[in-house]
């Protein structure tokens, strides 16, 4: 098709992940090329998260896949041909011994499948994201009691650090319309994880902190990813996402001015603040 289209589950998850991945790995002092990370969930939205931290520089070696059986492995991958792209010969079978020494978790499987014991498994500093909702893999509060220094993501917006597709698939789209891309490709993913990413490490405005009730966010490890009602979202993943459009010659329509480009990205958010004027924007 020759219309940009984008499987929300899968990719968008994937660039949520990468982008609070790259920044809690900033706080933490580890190159992505190095560290280990562990999968739980071998379906459609684990797969494409593996895939795109292996853009963002996840070594494929590195990298452990599980699912209902275990770890997948050579042995019992049988003839899935996704699952086999990550297939592993290391001596484990088992998501316990998966997560011995591993810097990473990620999860978008079901509720309670780890354990606090598992945690304490893990490298100093783990990161863990536990997308599994309405519960994630192990609770937050379980989480922290086991490893006070976890950063820790969960699917849900009563907890710090909420991967939420949101904050994605509206602003992609909206740059990738705005100069008619065939496609969106990896690069466009992977400009609009850096995007929010970086967005993250910019001061709060007082209205984002209001609308959640704190007096002040900023980067840390309860504040990686970006918050879904900082309007400035639009603007920093729409534009990045054009960008790369053009750069890699998807794009049917080119943006002469970017400054006019953003100015009218913001007259969009000006609209919604004003429709909204009662939730504190």
């Amino acid at each position: 098709m020759n219309i940009p289209v984008f499987h929300d589950d899968q990719h968008g998850t994937a660039i949520i992940v990468g982008a609070g991945l790259l920044n809690a790995l900033k706080l933490v002092n580890k190159k992505i090329e190095d560290v280990k990370v562990v999968f739980n969930g071998a379906g459609a939205a684990g797969i494409a998260c593996a895939r795109f931290l292996l853009s963002l520089g996840v070594r494929k070696e590195n990298v452990v896949l599980c699912d209902l059986k275990g770890v997948v492995r050579h042995d019992n991958v049988g003839n899935n041909i996704y699952q086999k792209e990550f297939v592993t010969d290391r001596n484990i079978s088992t998501l316990s011994e998966a997560m011995v020494g591993a810097d990473v978790f990620i999860g978008v499987s079901v509720a309670n499948v780890v354990s606090k014991e598992m945690l304490k498994q893990m490298a100093e500093n783990p990161i863990v994201f536990a997308l599994a909702n309405p519960n994630p893999e192990i609770s937050y509060n379980d989480a922290k009691d086991a490893r006070p220094d976890v950063i820790m993501a969960t699917g849900r917006g009563d907890y710090p650090n909420q991967v939420n597709n949101v904050l994605g698939f509206p602003f992609i789209f909206r740059g990738a319309l705005d100069v008619q891309a065939t496609c969106i490709n990896e690069e466009m993913k992977i400009a609009a994880a850096k995007a929010l990413a970086k967005l993250a490490l910019l001061p709060v405005p007082e209205y984002v902190s209001k609308a959640y009730g704190q007096e002040k966010i900023e980067f840390g490890k309860e504040y990686i990813i970006p918050k879904p009602l900082d309007l400035r979202v639009i603007e920093c993943v729409a534009v990045a996402v054009a960008k790369a459009a053009i750069d890699t010659k998807v794009a049917n329509k080119t943006i002469e001015n970017w400054e006019t480009y953003k100015a009218e990205l913001r007259k969009r958010v000006e609209r919604v603040r004003k429709n909204y004027s009662s939730c504190n924007f």
